[in-house]
Formats: structure tokens, C-alpha cells, sequence
């Protein structure tokens, strides 16, 4: 049985006799995002403990001041001697003490020569240092920074004044296309190796993983997750996909080997999501895990965990490079959770899994073009960690009324399982488009041999439509149609809050129309629209009118693309609740010597249903834990009901928490300074149709 005390030499895995030594790796601070290289988000610092951490208090509060409707931080702060690093909702980097919260310097990025302004995006920062020169990365808009970590300057011997631009270095088309850097890659040596965010709809860049001096930004390799012609996998995309088509980038962060020298990093769908009959194939290497060679790009191994993908199943989570007892030794393994709240491991080396996977075979589509891969593959251990097709028996039955108005909704769609191809009637995808498994990332415990997964169970309805067509001229609201009503729908209506309502804007034309070349926030930008269709479809959103005004449309990729859909659309009950039975989230210790799920609890909770006297049914949650050698596991991630907790890491037991001033979805950072363990989280809101907050907040004992 595994011992419960902390302070012996090793813990004895049950059943096979294997020993797992105390590790000599893990993390004393919060240097790189994740924690580490390796992506662990584990902390070897102990000082605080299940002991004492019920009297874990606020030692500071910082307020970035720029808290307004819909913003949020996803950012996981760094600390670098003594200095915590942190991003605001609307695009500001700054420097705190670590200790006290004290502001040291702040700085707002530039984006076409002007400060950016606005709602975005940022989960971290990549650090380098090499003697005096300490720089930290940030990307804003299309552009990487190198910043001089001690006073926020822009490093002018690095890209143009400071700054890369990110759509260089892909493909021609790609510079009048969205390109940006949402989460950040990993340092190796004097190389910056990153993924991407893209668009998910044509026209879209590819995702191409790239690797850059960290001293001068000048592009040292590049790997083709789109293969070019006598690359690997072209086979399996058409002839000139790697022109025309776009997407498989990784985005949710990648792993380090910094003793092999290998890299890892998940990737994303092709483009479009949930319609490939122009991209027919396997479609390597979107929806992969990629072992590269961090020196050169060089292709070690990869594994396609879907194939043709059209359900938006990216790899929606930074590897973690883990250690999995077999036979009385310990494996080095490179393990991902995914959307569809599976566990995957393997060896680091050979790319070798290290649990059983089997194959399905999945049905067809009847969605003119579309032609589906047959069979797709998954593990047969560790068990799912959420439910894998939704039925009448799972829907809510909080109260009569309300189970009979989803069973209502449910008829009128298909729900056949988790490979249930999209339809123009409308498909059932569970688990959801935000996981299962989702961008907060896992942690894994080396002295257990657990990994921790918080996990969605939300299912979302796809229902498929003919696009609206534009060839050569169309006015402002057809262009609106073409490129806009994927997510903000043909009503304006949009699916607040990830996709906001155009209806009661306040800005003006010439505002939104701004907003639509350069992009805001997770909207991506539409540079490849001439400047006068950008005015066309302020016109029609602002005022309401099609307008009489033709404007030439510049030709794009989506011109074979005769399928879009209405939205993304959560299935909830009439009072915006899940429409399927609890738990609705849950946290998940997997056991990876065993390939056994140690504990299960829901995370999260309603606070008007708890009220009610209704048990606590878990909630969608965003944002990683970080678990540390005090027996605790930390985690915020549930905007409901904004709260941090620690749990007791062997039982799930919760014990303590706090109430954040806004959910806290980011993961957080575990610190210390002067002697003094901390506990930091941003507190961000925003999620879900959260309050909004722009504050982060440290926890350390009295």
C-alpha cells in the first residue's frame, strides 16, 4: 500500500512491488511556466502543509486596474529573484515584489506602433538569462517581446525594436493572416521554440513549430505540422494542402527534455474544425503529440490521437514529462490528457505507449464531402476520467419541468457517442469543445506516481450550415455572414460570454471596424480583409443596414468551404445550468504505475444550488492545479464560485480555501521568498459569464 507520510525514503507502489524513490526533481520556485520544463507544476517546498494550511491567510493583494466587463487573466505568473511577473486583461506586462505585491515596473506593449488597448489573452512568459542579461518574453497581438526583466524595456538587439512579428516565417499568405501566442513555449539553451494560435475557420495560417534566437529573434528552425511535398505524412492531406490550408498548431504550451534534448508539443485540428471535405486524409500532424529534437526540428516520434479531426479535439494541454513505475523500475514518460478525458503515456524515447490502446471503428457522415477516417484509437487504461457519450439516463432532472424541456431539445439532435459525426441536424459533442481536459494543464506528483486532471463535463450541441457564399463583390452584410457569423451568428445575437452579442454595441463603425483587422482578445484578426470590407461589415453591425456599397473581397482559402455552423452552443436547461446529471466538473488523481484512478471528487460548486441544500455538483473549470510536497494540491479554476482550494493530495479531501475577488481561472504559482513559502493566483474572472476582476492574490501562513 502507498505509505501516507511524506518524510520516508520511498513509497511502495501496491500490487508489484516496485519502489519509487523520493524524487530529486521537482520545483523550489516558479521560474518557467508550469513551474518547470517539464511541465510538473509540482513544488518541493513543504513549509506549508496538511498541518497548517487552514491558517493560510492573504499576505498581498495587487489590483492591475483594468477590471471591466468580459476581461480575464489565464496567466501563470513567473517569479525570477524575487520578482514576479504578471500580464493585466487588457495587455499589460509588469513586475512585482514577490514578497510584498509592491509594484516595480509596468509596461504596455505596442502593436503597430501604437499601445495596444483592449481585452487579451496571456497564460505566461518564457524567461532567459545568460550573465547580467535577464529577458522576459511576452507576445501581444501578432508580436513576441523581449523584455529587460529588471525594467520592462523593450531589448532593442532583438527582432525589429524589440519585437518578432509571428506571421513571418510560415508562408507567404500567412503575413495578411491571424498568427498570434497565447501560451508560452520553452527555452532551450539560446532558442525560444513556440507554437501559435491560428484561426479555426479558413482563411487560416498554418501552425508551423518554430524555433528563434533567444538573443537577436532570427528564425532557426522550423517544423512543418502541415508536411510539405517528400516531407512524412503529405500522403495523408491533398496535393496542395500545404498551400491552402491551415490550423494544427500547438497552443497550449509544450514540455521540455532539457537532458535529451527533445521537445514535445501537442497540436490542434486543421482547419476548418467541423468540416473536412477539403482536406481528405489522416491529416498529419494536426491533433498529434510531436517529439522533436530541440536543437534542429528534427522529427523523433509522434502519435495521432485523431484522425481527420472535425469535433475541434485539439491537444488542449502542455505535455507532462512524468515517471511511470514498470516492473521495479521507473520509466521516463511523456504523458497528455485530451478533450475527450483520456490519459495517455509515452516512453520518452521511442514514442512506445505505455497502456494498452485499441481501436473503434466510428460511423460515416452524410454531410455532402465529408469523408471520415473509420477507425480512430484509444487507450484501454487509465479509464476515461468523464463520461463518453450522453444518453436520456444522463440528463438533468434537477426539477420535472426542466428535464422535460431538455428531453425536448435532446430528440431533436444526435447522440451516438463521442466520435458522432456533425450534422446538419445537430450534434451532441461530450465531451465538450472545452474538454474533458482543458488549457490549465495537469500536475504530477513524483513522489506518488499521480496525476492530477480537473476535468469539464459539459456537452454542446454542433449543428452544421451551408455558408454564405461571396464571389468577387459582396456588401457588408454578406461579408458579415461569411466571416463573422461562425461565432457571433447571422442574428448578431452571439453566445455570450466566449462569443459576445453585437446588438447594444457602443462603439462606432470606424471602432469595429478596427477591432476586425487587428483583432481582440480571443477574436482572431482578419488582416486579409481589405480595409474598405472592414468598413463594410462596421457598417452593417453598427447600423443594421446591408448597405448598398460593393466591395471587392479578396479571394481566400474559404472558397471551398461550403460549410460553416450557428455557434457554440452549450446544451443547458432553460435557467442556465448543464443540461446533463452531476457532476458537471471533477477533480481526477490518476494513478500511472497502475493506470487506476486513485480518487474522484467534484470541483466546484453553485453557490444559490447549495442554498437549495443540492450537493455540490461541480462546475466548469479553467485553470491547472499545482500540487507540492506538503501533502496539498492547489487549485482555483471554478468561476462560480471564486474560490482557491487545497486539498488533501492522497484523499481529495478539501482543506481549506478562500473566496478570490474573481474566479481564479489560471493556474497558480508556488514560491518562496526571504524563507516564506507563497501561493499566488490571478483572479480574473470572466468565464462562463463570471464577473470580471483584474487583481492577483498571494496566500502564505501568519
Amino acid at each position: 500500500m502507498r505509505c501516507a507520510a511524506l518524510s520516508v525514503a520511498c513509497l511502495v507502489i501496491a500490487g508489484c512491488g516496485d519502489v519509487r524513490q523520493q524524487p530529486d526533481h521537482g520545483y523550489d520556485g516558479w521560474a518557467v511556466y508550469g513551474g518547470g520544463p517539464e511541465q510538473l507544476r509540482y513544488s518541493r517546498l513543504g513549509q506549508i502543509n496538511r498541518e497548517n494550511v487552514a491558517g493560510l491567510e492573504v499576505a498581498w493583494t495587487y489590483d492591475t486596474g483594468d477590471d471591466y466587463p468580459g476581461s480575464q487573466i489565464q496567466c501563470n505568473p513567473l517569479v525570477v529573484d524575487g520578482v514576479l511577473y504578471g500580464w493585466s486583461p487588457n495587455g499589460r506586462v509588469f513586475a512585482l515584489s514577490a514578497a510584498t505585491g509592491a509594484e516595480l515596473w509596468t509596461r504596455r506593449l505596442l502593436v503597430a506602433g501604437v499601445p495596444f488597448e483592449g481585452r487579451t489573452v496571456n497564460r505566461g512568459f518564457m524567461h532567459w538569462r545568460e550573465g547580467t542579461d535577464s529577458r522576459i518574453y511576452a507576445s501581444v497581438g501578432h508580436l513576441l517581446y523581449a523584455l529587460d526583466a529588471r525594467s520592462g524595456d523593450p531589448v532593442e538587439g532583438f527582432g525589429d525594436g524589440g519585437a518578432i512579428d509571428l506571421r513571418e516565417n510560415l508562408q507567404p499568405r500567412a503575413q495578411n493572416l491571424s498568427v498570434s501566442l497565447r501560451t508560452p513555449g520553452v527555452v532551450y539553451g539560446n532558442l525560444l521554440v513556440i507554437g501559435s494560435v491560428v484561426s479555426e475557420s479558413l482563411p487560416s495560417a498554418p501552425g508551423y513549430i518554430r524555433a528563434y534566437d533567444a538573443k537577436t529573434g532570427a528564425l532557426r528552425w522550423r517544423f512543418h505540422t502541415i508536411p510539405h511535398p517528400g516531407e512524412p505524412g503529405y500522403e495523408t492531406w491533398p496535393e496542395d494542402g500545404w498551400q491552402k490550408l491551415g490550423g494544427a498548431n500547438s497552443w497550449a504550451g509544450m514540455a521540455l527534455d532539457t537532458e535529451r534534448g527533445l521537445v514535445y508539443a501537442g497540436t490542434g485540428s486543421a482547419a476548418f474544425d467541423f468540416w473536412g471535405g477539403n482536406r481528405p486524409g489522416d491529416n498529419l500532424y494536426a491533433n498529434s503529440l510531436l517529439c522533436l529534437r530541440a536543437e534542429t526540428g528534427e522529427l523523433v516520434w509522434h502519435h495521432q490521437f485523431v484522425r481527420h479531426d472535425v469535433w475541434d479535439m485539439d491537444v488542449p494541454t502542455a505535455p507532462v514529462l512524468a515517471t511511470i513505475a514498470r516492473a521495479g523500475r521507473l520509466i521516463d514518460a511523456v504523458v497528455v490528457a485530451t478533450k475527450t478525458s483520456h490519459v495517455y503515456a509515452f516512453d520518452r524515447e521511442t514514442g512506445e505507449s505505455l497502456f494498452p490502446l485499441h481501436e473503434i471503428e466510428v460511423a460515416t457522415s452524410d454531410v455532402d464531402g465529408e469523408v471520415l477516417s473509420r477507425r480512430q484509437v484509444l487507450p484501454v487504461s487509465p479509464p476515461a476520467l468523464g463520461r463518453q457519450g450522453l444518453t436520456e439516463a444522463d440528463l438533468t432532472a434537477r426539477t420535472p419541468a426542466v428535464r422535460e424541456a431538455v428531453l425536448k431539445r435532446f430528440r431533436l439532435v444526435r447522440s451516438d457517442g463521442i466520435f458522432t459525426p456533425p450534422s446538419l441536424q445537430g450534434t451532441i459533442i461530450f465531451p465538450g469543445f472545452d474538454g474533458g481536459a482543458e488549457w490549465g494543464g495537469q500536475a504530477f506528483d513524483p513522489e506518488t506516481g499521480l496525476l492530477y486532471v480537473n476535468v469539464n463535463e459539459m456537452a454542446w450541441i454542433l449543428r452544421l450550415t451551408k455558408r454564405a457564399r461571396t464571389r468577387g463583390a459582396a456588401n457588408g452584410k454578406r461579408l458579415y455572414q461569411r466571416h463573422c457569423a461562425v461565432c457571433h451568428l447571422d442574428d448578431l445575437s452571439g453566445a455570450p460570454p466566449d462569443f459576445p452579442a453585437l446588438t447594444d454595441l457602443s462603439m462606432k463603425a470606424a471602432e469595429v471596424a478596427s477591432v476586425v483587422r487587428a483583432g481582440v482578445g480571443r477574436m482572431p484578426a482578419f488582416p486579409n480583409l481589405s480595409e474598405a470590407a472592414a468598413r463594410s461589415i462596421a457598417t452593417f453591425v453598427v447600423e443594421g443596414e446591408a448597405g448598398d456599397e460593393i466591395v471587392a473581397s479578396r479571394s481566400d482559402q474559404s472558397s471551398d468551404m461550403p460549410f460553416t455552423h450557428d455557434g457554440y452552443n452549450r446544451f443547458l436547461d432553460p435557467d442556465g445550468y448543464p443540461a446533463i446529471s452531476p457532476p458537471w466538473g471533477t477533480l481526477n488523481a490518476v494513478n500511472l504505475d497502475t493506470g487506476e484512478i486513485d480518487w474522484k471528487v467534484p470541483l466546484g460548486e453553485y453557490p444559490e444550488l447549495a442554498e437549495q441544500g443540492v450537493p455540490p455538483t461541480g462546475t466548469e473549470n479553467y485553470g491547472g492545479p499545482v500540487v507540492t510536497s506538503g501533502g496539498l494540491l492547489f487549485i482555483g479554476a471554478t468561476a462560480p464560485d471564486r474560490k482557491f482550494r487545497a486539498f488533501d493530495k492522497l484523499t481529495g479531501e478539501v482543506l481549506w480555501e478562500a473566496t478570490l475577488p474573481a474566479g481564479g481561472n489560471a493556474t497558480p504559482a508556488v514560491y518562496e521568498v526571504g524563507g516564506r513559502q507563497f501561493v499566488a493566483i490571478a483572479a480574473g474572472g470572466g468565464k462562463t459569464g463570471s464577473p470580471s476582476g483584474g487583481s492577483y492574490v498571494a496566500f502564505a501562513l501568519p
